[in-house]
């Protein structure tokens, strides 16, 4: 693992700061399957896990977070979710022509890869999911939509996703899907949690 950073966030809350998303990943795991009673809250981003702690729980903390590396298999239970989209986004011909594949070839990559949330944010129940094969790591559009129909299956850069709701968005679209992503009545509210595994199937 690269360096890694320990900011104190207040009192009882650290961010550590990494380099990649595999870190991230490391970092959110470790930490998780510690199953430390000090900690009360685990919030994953981009290049950043906070960790919130009760009262004095920091050192436990810093203890586990001291002894993290990337590359050490880290025994933690993950669910696996499958989300069943139809490939017929408006930018699936843009995404194929871009990777030079057939839009039948990128339904394919895209649905014979397992992914993994590795956090979630922008929107209640958005989970940035990680795996993407290289040739769909592709930039956003350049001018962003002003409204991203609710559903759709998306990617950008090294993350693919499925908007919950509606919003403005810059995303390439290549489907929808029809999964409750983010229903305030369920316990979680949140279809997918950060750890998850995700696959997309396809269908008509």
């Amino acid at each position: 693992m690269g360096a890694m950073r320990l900011r104190r966030c207040g009192t009882d809350a650290v961010l550590v700061e990494v380099d990649s998303a595999g870190e991230v990943e490391a970092v959110r795991a470790a930490v998780q399957a510690a199953a430390l009673p000090e900690v009360v809250e685990l919030v994953p981003a981009a290049r950043t896990v906070l960790v919130t702690a009760r009262p004095g729980g920091l050192p436990a903390v810093r203890r586990v977070l001291a002894a993290v590396r990337s590359t050490d298999p880290v025994d933690v239970p993950t669910r696996e979710v499958e989300i069943p989209a139809v490939y017929d986004g408006p930018d699936l011909d843009l995404v194929a022509t871009t990777a030079g594949l057939t839009p039948d070839e990128v339904v394919a990559l895209h649905t014979e890869t397992v992914y993994s949330v590795a956090f979630c944010g922008f929107a209640p129940g958005f989970a940035y999911l990680t795996g993407l094969p290289e040739p769909l790591r592709q930039p956003r559009l350049d001018s962003p939509r002003t409204k991203v129909p609710a559903g759709s299956v998306g990617l950008a850069g090294e993350y693919t996703a499925a908007y919950p709701r509606s919003t403005p968005g810059g995303w390439r679209l290549i489907g929808r899907t029809d999964a409750p992503l983010f229903d305030p009545r369920h316990d979680p509210p949140a279809l997918l949690s950060p750890g998850d595994r995700v696959r997309f199937r396809a269908v008509r």
